[in-house]
């Protein structure tokens, strides 16, 4: 039997509202004891729990937020707890260290969210459909692939076109002369928001030109269409929405082709 390692572990907690202190476990910082540079983060993919105590939270700024915790620990290492509740205005909260053992990292920091963070899966649970599902899948495959942590998250198109523009594209990176974003849209129920991204597309492409120097190849995420074949009415939908995007010069994808794109990614990135 392989000897266990004394590991510490904090749990990272999102607070809405202070004043009640009411709060949801999020993420787990797991380490090795007395060795901050072995730390391990891991936050939730499923925010059900979250939107139940704060409906109109961000979910890709907690997704960014992640990110920055992992680089502000590897780079600033224990100091960093606190400096970290402070700057975030404790809408997250991180815990004191409780003592545990592991046989491995990887594995224990899977048992710590199940145990703390993770929703239990119910038999017959609601799957998550619609542009919930296109987002989670596709951030899944850019994980896969190593490339999500170097992506732009809730990519801001006011940047590039005017101020009030409320929309944010999901992700996206620069690899060279070239910017590709990747958004989620879901055909599901109609084509209203693919008409969204499309009339938005001219003046986002021009934007990214004359702001950033560089060519953008803006892609959307959407269901394969195998998925309404026995629907005519639906299905003119479906290919009326992928037609009009197409027109405006975004590149249209299903979640089965997102591997290709996170390989892309992943050579692009040179990871």
């Amino acid at each position: 039997m392989n000897e266990r390692q004394p590991c510490e572990f904090f749990l990272v907690r999102y607070v809405p509202d202070p004043v009640k202190n009411e709060f949801v476990n999020i993420g787990v910082l797991l380490r090795e004891a007395g060795r901050p540079e072995s730390t391990i983060v891991r936050f939730t993919k499923d925010w059900s729990r979250v939107r139940c105590v704060d409906p109109d939270v961000d979910t890709a700024m907690l997704e960014a937020l992640e990110v920055e915790v992992r680089r502000r620990l590897i780079e600033d290492g224990q100091p960093v707890m606190k400096s970290l509740e402070d700057s975030l205005s404790n809408l997250l909260q991180i815990t004191s260290p409780k003592a545990c053992l592991a046989e491995s990292m990887p594995a224990e920091s899977e048992q710590l969210m199940a145990l703390y963070v993770d929703t239990r899966k119910r038999q017959g649970a609601t799957r998550r459909s619609g542009r919930v599902a296109i987002h989670a899948r596709m951030r899944g495959e850019f994980e896969r692939a190593g490339v999500w942590d170097l992506m732009r998250k809730r990519i801001a198109v006011a940047e590039y076109t005017r101020p009030g523009d409320l929309l944010r594209i999901d992700c996206g990176y620069r690899p060279n002369g070239v910017i590709r974003m990747f958004h989620a849209v879901s055909l599901e129920g109609d084509s209203e928001s693919s008409k969204i991204l499309a009339f938005s597309a001219p003046a986002l492409i021009e934007g990214v030109r004359r702001v950033e120097n560089a060519d953008l190849q803006l892609t959307a995420v959407v269901e394969p269409v195998k998925d309404r074949v026995d629907d005519e009415d639906r299905l003119a939908q479906y290919r009326f929405a992928v037609e009009t995007m197409e027109a405006q010069k975004i590149r249209v994808l299903t979640t089965s082709d997102l591997g290709r794109a996170a390989e892309t990614a992943r050579n692009e990135l040179r990871v």
